[in-house]
C-alpha cells in the first residue's frame, strides 16, 4: 500500500481554526446580516430591497409591481440567500402594524395582527412607500459611498441617504452572534424635534432630550407604563419597559360588564391572545368570563370578554395582565454599528451619529452641485469666448479639414479647454442670435452667485446644519402624524392593583385540598343556634374546608404550610366566585409544592416593629418571630420555621410580644401561659416545647388570649361550649395543661378552640361544604368538664371541619334569593 504524498497537505492547529474561523462568521452576522447602520437604520437585505425598488423604478408614484420580480433582482444583483430571507423582511417592511411608518406599499395579502402569513410572492404587488422615498433622495448626487456586490459586477450602496432618522421612527430587532438589537419605534415629529434641539444646543442632557422624545411609540399602540425603564434605557443603552393593552370596562343595561380591548402590545399576535385567554377561562385559571367575541375589522382593534355579573373586572383584568400578553416587557438594547463596529448607544449618541451622517449628506451634495455648477460654468465661459468672436470661430472651423483639427485650432487660438472647444463646435447655429446670447450671460451670471452660495455653506458648518434643520422640518410637515402609545406616569412596580379595588369586607375559604376562593362577608346572614345552615361551596366528595378567615381585599394575607414555609398574597388577587362556587386550585396562586398544603392562614395590615408572630406545631412546638422578619417573601415562599420529623405547623397567630397563650389538643386538653414564656427566635429556628403531649393527642388550634374573652371548643360532631377563661389557670409553658371538655363517642374529639366574646359571631363549616353563621352569645357558658350542646345538626357521615370568627356589627342579610335558600333547607 502506498503512502498518500504529504506536499499539499498543510498541518494547522484546530482550535485556532475553529477560533479564526468562527470569529469571521460571527463578524459576517453581525455586520452584514443582523445589526443596523446607526446612519440609516437599516440592516444589508433591507437597503438592498430599498435600492433595487429604486433602481427598478418601483417608486411611489408608479403603479405597483409584482413582489416575485422586486425579490428575484434583489437575489440576482445584491443578496445571495434565499428567496424566502427576502420576502419575509419585505412583507414585515410593508406590514403598518411591523412598521411605524411602512417602507414598502404593499398590494394584497402582506399578513395580519393575527399571525398570519402573507400570501406567495407571485400573488402580492409592491412599491416604495412616499416616506421610503426620503431614504434614496439625493443618492444620485454622490452623497454616499459604494461598493461592489457579491460578485463584482453590480455596485450597491454602502449606506443610504436617510433623509429622516429610520432608526429610531422604525426601531429595529436582529440576534446577531453574542448580541442582539431591540430597538423600539419612535414618533416622527418628536424625534425631529429632537434632533432640531440637538443641533443647536449639542450639550443637552438626556433627561433634556425625553422632554422631546418621551418614549416609544408603537404601531399597535398600546400603554407604556412609566418612565423610569425609558430613561435608563436612553441614558445607558439598555432597559426594559412594560407594556399593557388599552382596556375599557362597558357596562351593559342589564348590569353586566365587559371588558373591551381595543390596542394591544406591540408584537403580541391577536389570535394567540385570544386562545391564550380561552385556555384560562377552560383550566378555571381565569373564573369570570362568559363569552368572548373578536369583533376587530377595519376600523380597528375590539377584543369583547363579557363577564358574570357577580365578578369585579378589575380583578379580573389583572389576572389577564399576570396570565397574558396583555401586558408584557420590551427589552431594550440600542445597539447598532458605528463605522462597521456594534456599540451599544444612548439616545444623544444615536441623534448626533444622525446629525453627523445628514451633515456629510448635505456636504457631499453640496460638494457635487458645486462641481457640476463649476462644470457648466466653464462650458458657458468657452461659448462667451465664441460668442465675442464668432466670426473668427466660424472661419476657423470652415478652413479646418476634421472636426479635430478645429478642436485644436480653437483650443490654440483661443486658450480654451478640449471641453470648452467640444461645446462651441456642438454648438447649434440658433444659439447665435442675439436672445440666446442674453440667455448663456444670464445662466452665468446665475451659476457664479449659485456657487459663490455653494462656497459659503461649505466654509460654514453652521449653514450646513441650517440646511439640514429645514430640511428635517420639510419632512416633518409631510409625513408627520399623532403619538399612539401613551406614558402613563407611574411605572409598573409602581402601581398598585388595589388602588384599582374597592376596599370591603371578604370572607376566604380554603379547602383541604386547595381549593381557594373570597366572598363579600355580606353573603352571609346570622342564623339561630341548631339551624341548618346555607350552602357555602360545593367541594368533591374527598375534600372540605379547612381555613375560613374574614378580612380587607387590601390587606395582606399570610399563607403558612405544613412544611413551615410562609407565602403572602393580597386580598383582591385571590378570585371572587359565586356562594356555591368550589374556588380556584391554590397552585394558581402560590407557588406550593405537590406534597406540601396551606395549615394556617392570617391577614396582616401593615408590618408593626413591636409586632410577632406565634408557631404552634401537631407536636407541641411553640416559636416566637418577629414579624419584620417576613417583610420580604418571595414568589416561591420563604422558610418560617424549621421542623422537626414528622411534624408539621398547625396554627400561627400574630401578636404583639405581651399576650396569652391557649393550646388545645383533640383529647381535649388545654394550656394557658404567657408568650414571653418563648423568647423571640429567627425564621429557621425550630422552637421549643409550648405543651406536653400524652400518647396519640396532637394540637388541633393555639389562639391569642384577649381580657375577658372566652373559650369557645367545637368538636367533630358539632357540639360546642363557652368557658369562662379563668377557669383556666396560667401555667408556665411545657406543660400537660387542664381538661377543657368531656369527650365521648357522642361529641367526639376536639377540632376547634377559639377565644370569644359575647360580641363574636362564629361560622361552622363542615366538611360536605355546609356552613352555619351564629352568635356566640347563643351559646351558653358551661364549666371545663361539660360535653358542650348541639350547634349545628349534621347530616350522616358528616363532621365539623372548621370554624371561624367573625364580628357581630358585620352581619348583613344574604343577597342570595330567599326562595333558593328555602329550596335548600326543603
Amino acid at each position: 500500500m502506498t503512502e498518500t504524498p504529504k506536499t499539499n497537505i498543510k498541518e494547522i492547529n484546530i482550535s485556532n481554526e475553529m477560533r479564526t474561523s468562527f470569529l469571521d462568521y460571527a463578524m459576517s452576522v453581525i455586520v452584514s446580516r443582523a445589526l443596523p447602520d446607526v446612519r440609516d437604520g437599516l440592516k444589508p437585505v433591507q437597503r438592498r430591497i430599498i435600492y433595487a425598488m429604486n433602481d427598478l423604478g418601483i417608486t411611489a408614484d408608479k403603479p405597483h409591481k409584482k413582489s416575485a420580480r422586486i425579490v428575484g433582482d434583489v437575489i440576482a444583483k445584491y443578496h445571495p440567500h434565499g428567496d424566502s430571507a427576502v420576502y419575509d423582511t419585505m412583507v414585515r417592511m410593508a406590514q403598518d402594524f411591523s412598521y411605524r411608518y411602512p417602507l414598502v406599499d404593499g398590494h394584497g395579502n402582506f399578513g395580519s395582527v393575527d399571525g398570519d402569513s402573507a400570501a406567495a410572492m407571485r400573488y402580492t404587488e409592491a412599491r416604495m412607500s412616499k416616506i421610503s422615498m426620503e431614504l434614496v433622495r439625493d443618492i444620485q448626487k454622490d452623497t454616499i459611498d459604494y461598493q461592489d456586490n457579491y460578485d463584482g459586477q453590480e455596485k450597491e450602496p454602502v449606506v443610504l441617504p436617510s433623509r429622516f432618522p429610520n432608526l429610531l421612527v422604525n426601531g429595529s430587532q436582529g440576534i446577531a452572534v453574542g448580541m442582539a438589537t431591540n430597538i423600539p419605534p419612535h414618533q416622527l415629529g418628536e424625534v425631529i424635534d429632537a434632533l432640531l434641539a440637538l443641533s443647536k444646543h449639542p450639550d443637552m442632557t438626556i433627561p433634556e432630550i425625553m422632554q422631546y422624545i418621551p418614549g416609544p411609540d408603537f404601531p399597535t399602540a398600546g400603554i407604556i407604563l412609566g418612565k423610569k425603564g425609558i430613561r435608563k434605557a436612553y441614558e445607558t443603552g439598555r432597559g426594559s419597559i412594560t407594556l399593557r393593552a388599552k382596556v375599557e370596562i362597558e357596562t351593559k343595561s342589564n348590569g353586566k360588564q365587559s371588558i373591551i380591548v381595543t390596542q394591544l402590545p406591540y408584537q403580541v399576535n391577536k389570535a394567540k391572545l385570544i386562545e391564550k385567554i380561552a385556555d384560562l377561562v377552560r383550566d378555571k385559571r381565569i373564573d369570570g368570563i362568559t363569552a368572548m367575541r373578536d369583533e376587530s375589522d377595519r376600523r380597528g382593534m375590539r377584543i369583547v370578554m363579557e363577564l358574570r355579573r357577580d365578578v369585579n373586572p378589575h380583578v379580573l383584568l389583572n389576572n389577564l395582565y399576570k396570565h397574558t400578553s396583555l401586558q408584557t416587557t420590551f427589552g431594550i438594547n440600542l445597539l447598532a454599528l458605528v463605522d462597521g463596529v456594534p456599540k451599544v448607544l444612548n439616545m444623544k449618541q444615536m441623534l448626533t451619529h444622525y446629525l453627523n451622517h445628514q451633515k456629510t449628506i448635505i456636504r457631499r451634495r453640496t460638494e457635487y452641485e458645486l462641481r457640476k455648477a463649476e462644470a457648466r460654468a466653464h462650458i458657458l465661459e468657452g461659448l462667451r469666448i465664441a460668442l465675442d468672436h464668432i466670426d473668427e470661430v466660424i472661419h476657423l472651423i470652415r478652413h479646418s479639414q476634421t472636426a479635430e483639427i478645429a478642436k485644436q485650432g480653437l483650443i490654440q487660438k483661443f486658450g480654451l479647454s478640449e471641453k470648452q472647444a467640444q461645446a462651441i463646435l456642438d454648438m447649434r447655429l440658433q444659439r447665435l442670435t442675439g436672445l440666446e446670447r442674453e440667455k448663456i450671460e444670464e445662466e452665468y451670471t446665475e451659476l457664479q452667485k449659485l456657487i459663490a452660495e455653494l462656497k459659503g455653506i461649505l466654509r460654514d458648518e453652521e449653514k450646513i446644519l441650517e440646511i439640514v434643520r429645514e430640511e428635517l422640518i420639510d419632512v416633518k410637515n409631510r409625513y408627520n402624524d399623532v403619538r399612539r402609545t401613551e406614558i402613563t406616569m407611574a411605572d409598573a412596580e409602581d402601581i398598585e392593583d388595589e388602588d384599582l379595588i374597592p376596599e370591603e369586607q371578604i370572607v376566604i375559604t380554603l379547602t383541604r385540598n386547595g381549593y381557594i376562593k373570597r366572598l363579600p362577608l355580606s353573603t352571609y346572614r346570622s342564623q339561630r343556634r341548631g339551624g341548618r345552615g346555607v350552602q357555602g361551596m360545593d367541594t368533591h366528595e374527598d375534600d372540605f374546608i379547612e381555613h375560613l378567615i374574614t378580612t380587607s381585599t387590601h390587606e395582606t394575607i399570610l399563607f403558612f404550610t405544613n412544611k413551615g414555609k410562609v407565602y403572602k398574597l393580597k386580598g383582591y388577587k385571590i378570585p371572587e366566585f359565586s356562594r356555591t362556587a368550589k374556588g380556584i386550585p391554590i397552585i394558581n396562586l402560590l407557588e406550593v409544592e405537590k406534597d406540601e398544603w396551606i395549615n394556617a392562614v392570617i391577614p396582616v395590615q401593615k408590618v408593626e416593629k413591636e409586632a410577632y408572630l406565634f408557631f404552634t406545631t401537631k407536636k407541641g412546638i411553640s416559636k416566637r418571630c418577629p414579624l419584620s422578619d417576613f417583610s420580604n417573601i418571595r414568589t416561591n415562599g420563604l422558610i418560617a420555621i424549621h421542623l422537626r420529623e414528622s411534624d408539621e405547623l398547625i396554627s400561627v397567630r400574630l401578636t404583639d410580644g405581651k399576650k396569652q397563650i391557649i393550646i388545645g389538643t383533640k383529647k381535649g386538653n388545654l394550656i394557658r401561659f404567657v408568650e414571653t414564656d418563648v423568647r423571640p427566635m429567627g425564621r429557621n429556628a425550630t422552637g421549643v416545647k409550648g405543651i406536653q403531649l400524652d400518647g396519640h393527642d396532637e394540637v388541633i388550634g393555639m389562639e391569642i388570649l384577649e381580657e375577658n374573652q372566652d373559650i369557645l371548643v367545637v368538636t367533630k360532631n358539632g357540639y360546642g361550649k363557652r368557658t369562662n377563661a379563668e377557669l383556666y389557670r396560667l401555667q408556665n409553658r411545657s406543660g400537660k395543661g387542664i381538661k377543657t371538655c368531656n369527650i365521648q363517642e357522642k361529641n367526639g374529639p376536639l377540632v376547634a378552640v377559639k377565644a370569644v366574646t359575647e360580641n363574636d359571631d362564629i361560622m361552622i363549616m363542615t366538611d360536605n361544604g355546609i356552613l352555619i353563621r351564629m352568635s356566640v352569645s347563643d351559646i351558653s357558658k358551661t364549666g371545663r368538664n361539660a360535653m358542650g350542646v348541639k350547634l349545628i345538626r349534621l347530616d350522616e357521615n358528616s363532621s365539623v371541619a372548621a370554624v371561624t370568627k367573625v364580628e357581630q356589627g358585620e352581619k348583613e342579610e344574604l343577597r342570595t334569593n330567599d326562595v333558593e335558600e328555602k329550596q335548600k333547607e326543603s
